[in-house]
């Protein structure tokens, strides 16, 4: 089988080179995306358009830029791609779909989620430290509502479970990456618990 070489180092056959050629990639990803039911990686859909992944990364970077005219993201979370509704027409998809009433947090949800956002991988007892008061029931209502994950366990006494932000987290608070949080600027004492709410509320 004949191959080349391509830009960034990596090798395609001449079948992915017809491939490239006659597939609208960026119209490829979407439907996959679109009917995937969580975040795939883009070897995984490189795998499936037969195609190499900087070209996934490349029809990625075009549907992102075609997207931004619609009602459609790209969602990316380590390292993984997830199609999602723009954040621009959450007031009204949560209208659409019912979730008013559900989708609003209280300000100690909040304060608890800025934590584990900016200091993610982080632990309950990190958590409490931090906050000063038990967490257990926002804990519990935040990994219900899918917004803060189980990632690992930490080395130490009783290997405590660490905890890190969602898919669902980004899209709630109309994130397309991590990267896209706010700078954390540390605030007075006295006004340090005013300060997580401001930091997503966005």
């Amino acid at each position: 089988m004949t191959v080349k070489h391509d830009n960034d180092g990596s090798y395609y056959s001449m079948s992915e080179s017809k491939n490239l050629d006659t597939l609208n990639i960026p119209a490829a990803l979407e439907a996959l995306l679109f009917v995937s039911a969580e975040s795939v990686a883009p070897s995984q859909l490189g795998l499936v358009l037969e195609v190499s992944t900087s070209a996934v990364e490349q029809g990625l970077e075009q549907l992102e830029q075609e997207l931004q005219w619609r009602g459609l993201r790209l969602q990316r979370n380590n390292g993984r791609v997830q199609l999602t509704t723009s954040p621009d027409y959450a007031e009204i998809v949560e209208r659409f779909l019912g979730l008013e009433a559900t989708s609003r947090l209280s300000r100690a949800a909040l304060e608890t989620l800025a934590i584990v956002a900016y200091q993610q991988p982080v632990s309950r007892p990190q958590i409490e430290a931090i906050r000063g008061v038990s967490s257990d029931g926002v804990m519990k209502s935040l990994l219900g509502k899918g917004l803060v994950q189980e990632v690992g366990r930490a080395e130490g006494p009783g290997r405590p479970i660490l905890y890190g932000t969602s898919s669902d987290f980004l899209q709630h608070f109309g994130l397309n990456s991590l990267t896209e949080l706010p700078s954390l600027n540390l605030p007075d004492p006295e006004s340090n618990s005013d300060s997580h709410d401001e930091m997503l509320k966005g």
